[in-house]
Formats: structure tokens, C-alpha cells, sequence
């Protein structure tokens, strides 16, 4: 399984899971996210380090023309500095590790040129050789593998033959420079090896967790579907059968009155039915209360909304039944505008109406939907939203276009 179709299947399956504000952006990549932040620290420290040593090095180093030397100090040094910085402060690591790493190789083809008519010795080793794993260690961050392995090869292969070069191919060159590339290419192979182990235990991480939270969703969904079953099953047998038949048996205004009271009771549970708790106490509750539990229960699906309020007061004037209704009917807006709309431009605002009227907005600026093209069977809308308000006596409305979504619930108070 690749890494992109890992992905895919946790952000899917993690859809599927209720959200809260604590879930992570990019979960398919959690682990291999933050293996590859260690690596570019560490390579900044690492590099850190070295550059200091070769850096002092070439400060005392006068092979070759001095112009020479100092033009490869400025083409080496600089974008080491720059892929220092960039590893360790997190950002643009892999742009700075490929320059050096080309740069790195483009110096030590300038070698010979620069050093021409210096006298070489064999040991110590010249400032550039410091730089041969570094190199390497950039193509690490940088490169995939098959470019990681190029590097882990080649640059040190082209030190050697740049040094002998320099050195005229003379024989006490040979055993000196032959150690240093063996040296480099040991190291190397090491620092390669590294990265590649730690990348594949990420990727494996990752895969893990991909399958356990898919295989998690499917059970949840599973859970979730036949609790809902059984519970609307119940309900239809019971409220809602009951409610027909005494709407068919009524002969009085008593008796029609009593059939209305039970179909809005069945309708109402019927509508809370997913919510799987108890209708609750009826005591008025105030119109503040019912814009803290849109923001509470928008907090509990991961989102952090901001509820404004106008012509809000403290007065117990909304009846607890109405409050629920409103508040679980602004929550599915919010989930819908969640989920379809990727929260974009989500907000909310509660609008005290008249003296104990409520009007509730929850708007996104998504793609929007046609409620016409949603199927009868999709109740999402419908039972959630249209329903449940209708239940307590009020009007909800959904108006959307390709600028976004607005759902309106409104509530003017009992007469």
C-alpha cells in the first residue's frame, strides 16, 4: 500500500468518526510527518557543527589563488548556511539540502581549477573533504532513495578523484585518499541506511493506524446503525403507531387534540432518536443559554465558533423542549457545513426575537446543495433540521446556492 492511498483510506475512515477539537489535521502522515522534522534537526545540528570545523579550516587554508579560494568558499558555505537555517527553523529543508547537495558537487569539480599550481600535501585533509557527508546528509533530506543512494556514492568517488588530481596523481596521494573515500562512503552508506529505516517504521506506523482507525469506523458505523435501527423500530411501534391510530379514531375536538399532542411527541422523539438521550425537564431556559449550546456543541465536533449574539437576555422565556430542538437542529447545521462544506466561512449568530422569539443562522460559504436532488430516503436534513423544529412549533429554512449555505430556525414563542 503506498503512502498517497494510506492517506486516503485514515482521512476517510476518520471522517467517519465524531470529531472533536483535539483531532489532527493530517493524521495519514502523523508519524512520518514528525520522523522527518527530527531528521532535518538533526541534520542541522549535525551540519552545524561541521560547518564551524571546515569553515575554520578554510579561514587558514591558502591553496591556490586567492580569488579561487575565496569564490568556493562563498558557493560552498552560504547555501550550507541556508540549509542549516531551513532544517532547523522547519521550513523550506528539502529546496536548501538539494541546492547545497548540486553545489556541494559543482565545488568539487572547481577543485583542481582552484588549487591549480598549489603545492598539496597529502595529509591533512583540504576544508572540502569535511563536506563530503554533509553532502550526502543533504541528499538524505532531500532526494528519494535511488538519488540518496546516487549521492551516498558519487560524492565521495568524485573527491577522490579531484584529490588526486590536484596532487598530480603522485604516488603517497593514493593510500591517504583511497582511506578518505572509503571513510566517506562507509559513513555515508551509514547515514543512508538511517533514513531509510526510520522512514520505513513512519510509513509502517502510519499504515497501522490507517487500518486500526478504518477497522474501527467500520465497526462504530455498524454499532451506530443497528442501535439506530432498533431505536426508530421501537419508536415506530410505539409513538408513532399509537399517534395514527389515535388520529384515526378521533371523533371530538378532545380526542383531535389529544392525536395532535402525541404525533408531535412521536414526531419529536422521533427526530431525537439518533441523539440517544432523554427528552429532558421542560423548564424554560434563556435565549443566551441556547447560543452556549450551539457553541458548546460545536466545540464537541472539533469546531472553535464563535456565536453571535443580538437582543439576548438571561430571562427563562424558551421552554427546554423548544431549546433542544433549536440547539440539535443548529448542531446538524453546523456538522452538515462541516462535513460538506470543509467549514469554510462557517458562523453562527442567535437573534432574540419579539419577547420570547428565537431565530437561530448557521451559514458556509461551501459549494452548497440542491435539496431537490437529495434522495426521500436521506434524512440527514429533513428529520434533523425540518422535523425536530416542526415538532416544537417552529419553521426552519434552508436556502443555498454555489456561494454557500444559509439554515434559518426560527421560533416566535407560544402564544
Amino acid at each position: 500500500m503506498s503512502t498517497d492511498t494510506d492517506r486516503e483510506v485514515l482521512d476517510a475512515a476518520w471522517g467517519l468518526i465524531p470529531q472533536s477539537h483535539e483531532s489532527a489535521p493530517d493524521l495519514g502522515s502523523f508519524t512520518r510527518t514528525r520522523i522527518e522534522r527530527i531528521i532535518a534537526l538533526a541534520t542541522g545540528v549535525g551540519s552545524t557543527i561541521v560547518f564551524v570545523q571546515s569553515l575554520l579550516i578554510a579561514l587558514g587554508d591558502g591553496e591556490g589563488p586567492a580569488e579561487w579560494h575565496v569564490a568556493l568558499m562563498i558557493i560552498t558555505f552560504v547555501p550550507l548556511a541556508g540549509m542549516i537555517a531551513a532544517c532547523l527553523i522547519g521550513r523550506g529543508a528539502k529546496i536548501m539540502s538539494r541546492l547545497f547537495a548540486v553545489v556541494y558537487l559543482l565545488a568539487l569539480a572547481l577543485w583542481p581549477i582552484a588549487t591549480q599550481g598549489s603545492d598539496p600535501e597529502p595529509l591533512p585533509q583540504p576544508w572540502i573533504w569535511y563536506l563530503v557527508n554533509i553532502a550526502t546528509l543533504a541528499a538524505v533530506v532531500a532526494f528519494r532513495v535511488p538519488l540518496q543512494l546516487l549521492w551516498a556514492l558519487v560524492t565521495p568517488l568524485l573527491f577522490g578523484v579531484v584529490r588526486l588530481m590536484q596532487g598530480g596523481f603522485a604516488a603517497d596521494f593514493w593510500a591517504p585518499v583511497g582511506l578518505d573515500v572509503s571513510f566517506a562512503l562507509i559513513l555515508g552508506g551509514v547515514l543512508l541506511t538511517l533514513g531509510w529505516v526510520f522512514r520505513s517504521v513512519a510509513a509502517n506506523v502510519d499504515e497501522t493506524r490507517a487500518r486500526a482507525v478504518a477497522s474501527y469506523a467500520r465497526a462504530a458505523a455498524a454499532d451506530a446503525s443497528e442501535e439506530e435501527r432498533i431505536a426508530v423500530a421501537g419508536l415506530m411501534h410505539d409513538s408513532v403507531l399509537a399517534a395514527l391510530i389515535a388520529a384515526e379514531r378521533a371523533s371530538t375536538p378532545r380526542e383531535r387534540d389529544l392525536a395532535v399532542g402525541m404525533a408531535r411527541e412521536a414526531l419529536t422523539r422521533l427526530a431525537n432518536a439518533e441523539g440517544g438521550g432523554e427528552e429532558g425537564s421542560d423548564e424554560p431556559v434563556s435565549r443566551e443559554s441556547i447560543a452556549d449550546g450551539i457553541r458548546r456543541a460545536a466545540h464537541d465536533l472539533g469546531v472553535d465558533l464563535a456565536v453571535v449574539r443580538t437582543d439576548l437576555d438571561t430571562r427563562p422565556v424558551v421552554p427546554g423542549r423548544v431549546a433542544r430542538a433549536v440547539v440539535l437542529a443548529a448542531t446538524q447545521a453546523v456538522a452538515n457545513a462541516v462535513q460538506h462544506a470543509g467549514g469554510v466561512g462557517l458562523a453562527a449568530s442567535v437573534v432574540g426575537v419579539g419577547e420570547t422569539g428565537v431565530r437561530v443562522e448557521v451559514r458556509d460559504h461551501g459549494p452548497g446543495v440542491d435539496m431537490d436532488t437529495i434522495p426521500e430516503d436521506r434524512l440527514g436534513i429533513r428529520a434533523s433540521i425540518f422535523a425536530r423544529v416542526a415538532a416544537v412549533g417552529g419553521v426552519a429554512d434552508v436556502k443555498s446556492t454555489g456561494e454557500g449555505t444559509i439554515v434559518t430556525i426560527s421560533w416566535v414563542g407560544e402564544a
